[in-house]
């Protein structure tokens, strides 16, 4: 076996309607990302899986960096996934569980992968997730899921990515990596619906004690004054680990609620939505108060998202007790 998903090409890949341009969030984070889209090209609903975004909250100096538990896969889809251990070359570890039929998620260098052309891509350093379907050693040839897509890198992207030019005296490229199990057969996608709606009870029982939200815009304003001290570039990764993480979730939410049942939480979807929008509108603020230095609007800027997050849980608690899983 060369490749874990036969028949996927990068060059007429479509990717799920969950990465829609149309979205407020096209693209959330890149581990969510890619699972939503290694679901889809296995004719799988990513939004099946999505229940766990009740639980977000706010860390103290960013929001909860959202990922999909995965014992929520096991239980949803019967994948099961496990960390990798590397202790040889990294291409080989991969090449081996391929052949095994299974998919690699390995934390790499954006530096090298072309699909961030524009943001990282020969400009900047920085760790993400990307998941292997084909290598091939002899070509240098790499197709990887990775954010809102399935790509293809070759070449000196190949060599940077797996350090093959790295000298004598280089640390050992030990990268983190899981990989993941897939059942022979999935369940069907009644079964499926039944478990995301326990799921979501379930998580909805781990939701923040405290408005996230509300801590969040309590000390907002002096972050960013103190974010407006350093170099702009670090502005993008402040307002990705806050205001994109937010409202990239609550999307994820309103579409899990959409899916589950549109008539139900009809209420409860808009209140999430209206989360991401704000979030959305606020990262415009926070760049003009980051540029112009001027704060004082940042003080309210938040507070209809915060409302909104209080509105949703009272729905979803209404309505979770109002519907049954086979609603």
């Amino acid at each position: 076996m060369t490749t874990v998903f036969p028949g996927l090409d990068p060059a007429n890949y479509r990717p799920h309607g969950l990465h829609s341009s149309e979205r407020i969030w096209p693209e959330t984070n890149c581990y969510v990302d890619l699972w939503i889209e290694v679901l889809s090209a296995q004719k799988l609903p990513p939004e099946a899986m999505l229940g766990f975004t009740v639980t977000q909250d706010f860390e103290g100096d960013q929001a909860t960096f959202f990922k999909v538990p995965l014992e929520d896969l096991e239980t949803l889809f019967g994948i099961r996934v496990t960390e990798l251990a590397i202790f040889d070359r990294p291409e080989g570890h991969v090449l081996e569980q391929i052949g095994r039929g299974r998919l690699c998620l390995m934390e790499l260098d954006s530096f090298h992968l072309p699909d961030t052309r524009g943001l990282t891509y020969r400009q900047e350093h920085g760790k993400t997730t990307v998941a292997i379907n084909r290598l091939d050693l002899e070509r240098r040839e790499l197709d990887y899921f990775h954010n809102a897509g399935f790509f293809q890198l070759s070449g000196e992207d190949f060599n940077g990515l797996f350090q093959m030019n790295a000298g004598p005296d280089t640390l050992p490229f030990l990268p983190y990596t899981e990989f993941a199990k897939f059942p022979a057969i999935y369940p069907e996608e009644a079964t499926i619906r039944e478990t995301a709606w326990r799921l979501l009870r379930h998580h909805f029982a781990r939701r923040p004690a405290e408005n996230p939200i509300r801590a969040f815009a309590e000390v907002f304003p002096d972050q960013v004054e103190r974010v407006a001290e350093r170099d702009f570039g670090f502005f993008h990764k402040y307002a990705f680990n806050t205001l994109r993480q937010f409202g990239a979730n609550f999307e994820l939410l309103a579409s899990h609620l959409t899916w589950l049942n549109p008539k139900a939480f009809a209420t409860a979807e808009e209140r999430a939505l209206r989360i991401a929008e704000i979030a959305k509108s606020t990262q415009f603020q926070l760049a003009r108060a980051v540029t112009r230095r001027k704060f004082e609007p940042l003080a309210t800027a938040l507070d209809p998202a915060a409302e909104a997050w209080d509105n949703l849980m009272t729905k979803l608690s209404v309505a979770l007790d109002g519907t049954r899983e086979a609603a």
